[in-house]
């Protein structure tokens, strides 16, 4: 992972940040949606990765205008104003919250307590649309461990979903068949690779083994995207993974 300087010193920024060619993927809208989802929910919460995405979406927009033009084929007009008359597609959530807000907040205006974390714009699409994070339809998954279902295991094994983790609750001892990106949302968690707080996000591949822990006073609410199934070396992991879904 990359360390990036804050640009802020009132703002609490991520100290793990997507590396660089995550970013370039990113950008080249190449990653699959639950990756994308996982860069995404990090960038609402990090401006320095924001300004370092907006510098490779400039560079890439250079190189596509140093490029020969090709030529049109002969049905090409008459087949984009076709196109026009379609319906617009919607807008791909993991781009959104680029513009304008990049947090949601489903608290009633005006004063009172805190309900809950707040709810990264990117998220939105994929959650009940009156929900906190704290009253989302949490899913018991093991004992100290709950879930939200956002991206069900595609056929290739990609897969994303959020996970409430209680303190001192460890999951079970894991590899990756694949990229595994964990995007911290409240709480903290550990692994044999550090400490992850709000924002931060984890990039690991098929040569990390790993176990977190919610190593906090409070619950650790992440985002895990896969896209590749996990490779659990214990036995009660394996006998989970079914279940578990990623």
């Amino acid at each position: 992972m990359t360390a990036r300087q804050p640009t802020s010193a009132q703002a609490v920024l991520p100290n793990h940040h997507p590396s660089d060619a995550l970013l370039v993927a990113y950008g080249a809208g190449s990653l699959a949606e639950g990756l994308s989802l996982a860069v995404a929910v990090h960038l609402a919460h990090c401006p320095d990765c924001r300004a370092a995405l907006a510098e490779v979406e400039a560079l890439g927009g250079a190189l596509l205008e140093e490029l020969p033009p090709a030529p049109l084929e002969t049905l090409s007009l008459s087949a984009t104003l076709a196109r026009l008359d379609l319906e617009e597609a919607p807008a791909n959530p993991c781009k959104a919250g680029r513009a304008g807000a990049l947090w949601v907040s489903r608290r009633p205006a005006g004063p009172g307590p805190r309900c809950g974390p707040a709810l990264p714009a990117p998220l939105r699409p994929y959650v009940p649309r009156a929900a906190e994070l704290d009253g989302l339809a949490w899913q018991r998954l093991a004992p100290g461990v709950r879930r939200v279902e956002l991206m069900p295991r595609s056929a290739s094994g990609g897969a994303a979903q959020l996970l409430r983790i209680a303190p001192g609750t460890a999951l079970p001892h894991h590899g990756h068949g694949g990229l595994e990106l964990t995007v911290v949302l409240s709480g903290h968690f550990a692994d044999e690779l550090g400490r992850y707080g709000p924002g931060d996000l984890a990039e690991v591949d098929g040569d990390t083994d790993h176990q977190p822990i919610a190593d906090s006073h409070r619950d650790c609410i992440c985002l895990i995207a896969t896209d590749a199934p996990l490779r659990f070396t214990g036995l009660m992991g394996r006998l989970m993974q079914p279940f578990i879904g990623l």
